[in-house]
């Protein structure tokens, strides 16, 4: 099981990469690239499975419950929010996709910084 972690880890990474990077390259146009939705989809799933994972003990990982309810919620705001640049990307602003670059930072944040 451990290794079908760890892809799940390397998914996880992928999908929040393609946000972060997607954001840096568009952060002067002010829109989000159009990867954004699925990579933020993919995070949140790979994340849920990952979670899921550690809450039935099929790894060992000791992750604060606290801290993945943090990252998880982060994560929906961020996919949802990527959701609706996707849906109408003729009605995207500025803040929006502010939101969805500050947020994925603040998540890669949690991610390291937060034992």
């Amino acid at each position: 099981m451990t290794y079908v972690f760890e892809g799940l880890l390397v998914l996880h990474l992928v999908g929040w990469s393609i946000v972060l990077g997607g954001w840096l390259v568009n952060l002067r146009s002010g829109s989000p690239a159009r990867g954004t939705f699925h990579g933020a989809l993919t995070a949140l799933v790979t994340g849920l499975l990952m979670a899921g994972m550690i809450g039935l003990k099929l790894v060992k990982e000791d992750v604060s419950p606290l801290k993945l309810v943090a990252k998880f919620v982060i994560a929906l705001v961020v996919t949802a929010l990527a959701w609706e640049a996707h849906r109408s990307p003729e009605r995207e602003s500025r803040i929006n996709t502010t939101a969805i670059g500050s947020l994925t930072m603040l998540n890669v944040v949690l991610a390291v910084f937060w034992n």
